[in-house]
């Protein structure tokens, strides 16, 4: 399996697994499928692009088979802080530690850019697997989204975490 930093020429692998994403699991992404469905694969080629994001891929035999996104703030006040975003492992890859590999590569960055000195996240509330690699990664619960997401009629929580540099 290789990592690496995704750019233009990836955004229709990208597009694919980013739908996939959605239609899995609805409940992990405040984005919906019917939303991002009528974008096209250049939306996500220019966003792949972005000075103040660093999306990374996980290939297997050279398919995407993973991805997250470290979003860098870009507020005077708040340029110590970047946010992780579009954690997703198809499913066949899940449980093989490819979401702990990814996690790992976008700390690093974040760790490498001297002004970040916090990273956030959030977690659908029920999602236990992820919040037990989120907090294995140094990670910390500070607070409840309560209703964040309504998904198919029904509210979900999400938990605020953040990881102190």
């Amino acid at each position: 399996m290789d990592i690496r930093k995704l750019g233009r020429s990836d955004a229709e692998s990208y597009f694919a697994l980013r739908l996939e994403a959605l239609q899995q699991n609805p409940e992990a992404f405040a984005s919906s499928f019917e939303e991002e469905s009528v974008r096209s694969p250049e939306v996500y080629g220019n966003r792949l692009e972005g000075e103040s994001s660093y999306t990374y891929g996980a290939f297997d035999e050279g398919n995407l088979i993973g991805m997250v996104s470290l979003v860098l703030e870009e507020k005077l006040k708040m340029k110590h802080r970047a946010n992780i975003y579009a954690v997703y492992v198809t499913g066949a890859k899940r449980g093989t530690g490819v979401a702990k590999r990814l996690m790992n590569v976008a700390i690093e960055q974040a760790k490498s850019i001297e002004q970040i000195k916090q990273v956030y996240l959030t977690v659908s509330s029920g999602n236990e697997p992820a919040k037990r690699l989120y907090q294995s990664l140094g990670f910390e619960c500070y607070g409840k989204d309560k209703r964040a997401l309504k998904v198919n009629g029904s509210f979900l929580d999400e938990d605020l975490m953040v990881l102190f540099f």
